[in-house]
């Protein structure tokens, strides 16, 4: 490769990785109120630029004299969105294995509402997020993007509130929805032993990591639902134990998700 194609290769990865900068920046903006000041910087740095193009001599001296404070003065004004961009980088798959550990308090929070709905019977349906992203069931909930806490999962599923049919959809630390649509299991016998939730437990269990916990509205039973086995008749040490084991499963030892005794469950469920 000749010096003037590397030249011209580096030109094009320069401005491309401005232009996703950029973009990442508007939709981090968007709808907020700093979009009109993410908008008028744009246009401050656009008249600087024809300045220094026009060679217009004023216009150039204030653009220099200010060049200095621009860079605090936009970690000022945009701070909650730099700081929501690093932890939505944080969060990616790539890092969350040096993250394991957070884990731990939501998985608390979330044994502490699921033995309250089922002390009540409140039938309940929540969705632990795992390695493979569940954008299209979130699609098809209502928005929440709150963090988690037990009262909030309680309220959620409590029989007067409108978002307590369907499912809650949990990543990391945050409900992203509520009220999601979940696909139903296609195993017919199955659908012969299992109520509706429990079908869409095992169903969404069958296509995707996360891990499914079902709360029965007839026994207050608690279940578990990960790779196409379903645990049922589950207390509260059994339940930790067993989110607690999900979420300790790397990515490359996946295509062994049950152990013995998950198979006779799962056996248990379907028959």
């Amino acid at each position: 490769m000749t010096p003037v194609h590397q030249f011209w290769i580096l030109d094009l990865l320069d401005i491309f990785l401005v232009a996703a900068l950029f973009y990442r920046l508007l939709t981090l903006v968007k709808g907020t109120r700093s979009a009109q000041m993410y908008v008028g910087l744009l246009i401050i740095v656009l008249i600087a630029l024809a300045a220094r193009e026009f060679d217009l001599i004023a216009i150039k001296w204030m653009a220099e004299s200010l060049k200095t404070v621009w860079l605090i003065a936009f970690v000022i004004l945009f701070q909650p969105e730099l700081r929501h961009a690093l932890a939505q980088f944080g969060r990616t798959r790539y890092f969350r294995s040096f993250l394991r550990g957070d884990n731990y308090g939501v998985l608390g929070e979330v044994v502490r509402a699921v033995e309250t709905l089922a002390r009540t019977r409140h039938g309940a349906l929540l969705v632990l997020e795992r390695n493979v992203g569940l954008r299209n069931f979130v699609e098809t909930g209502t928005r929440i993007d709150a963090k988690v806490s037990a009262e909030l999962i309680v309220t959620l599923f409590s029989p007067g509130s409108p978002l307590h049919d369907g499912a809650a959809i949990l990543r990391e630390d945050t409900v992203l929805a509520a009220s999601c649509i979940l696909p139903l299991s296609a195993n017919p016998r199955s659908a012969l032993a299992l109520g509706t939730r429990h079908r869409a437990a095992l169903g969404l269990s069958e296509e995707t990591d996360a891990a499914i916990i079902v709360i029965s509205e007839e026994s207050g039973a608690i279940s578990v639902a990960y790779r196409g086995v379903l645990r049922q008749h589950l207390n509260e040490g059994e339940l930790r134990s067993e989110l607690s084991r999900i979420f300790r499963i790397r990515p490359e030892d996946e295509e062994q998700p049950a152990s013995a005794a998950g198979g006779e469950t799962a056996s248990k469920a379907a028959g």
